[in-house]
């Protein structure tokens, strides 16, 4: 099971020549690891006990297929790469539009942040392992 979310496209999302803008691409793949995160047992609140974040070191967008308002879009995280004690990771969501074709990929180098020493830490074991357990990314040829 990939944990993909099916979302409709909004008013907001849109930019002025009619298509989705590119910040709502990142802003759909952000809630869907939010929601993942969250599945996992670790929400706000559960970070905010913990004093831990998920932070992003890069974020890229590659588009391949315009997205329009009022459109059912699905999309998926998957894990691309975990260093060994999970403390860093790339996770890639692809955008499908409603038809299955691929509209976008979004990637993202991430990390953990101790919210009180603000420096990067390693995430508790569970954590770790949750993420470890993600379905990996396989590129599409097409």
């Amino acid at each position: 099971m990939t944990d993909a979310i099916t979302y409709r496209t909004r008013w907001a999302d849109m930019d002025p020549n009619g298509h989705m803008r590119h910040s709502a691409y990142a802003d759909y793949a952000a809630d869907q690891r939010v929601v993942l995160l969250a599945k996992w047992g670790y929400d706000v609140r559960r970070f905010a006990q913990l004093r831990l974040g998920p932070i992003l070191f890069r974020e890229e967008t590659r588009f391949l297929k315009e997205v329009n308002i009022g459109e059912e879009i699905r999309v998926d995280g998957r894990l691309a790469a975990v260093n060994a004690d999970g403390s860093r990771w790339t996770i890639v969501h692809t955008i499908f539009k409603a038809d299955g074709r691929v509209a976008a990929t979004v990637t993202v180098d991430g990390a953990w942040l101790d919210l009180d020493r603000r420096k990067l830490t390693v995430p508790p074991a569970e954590l770790a392992a949750a993420f470890a357990s993600m379905e990996p990314f396989v590129a599409l040829v097409r």
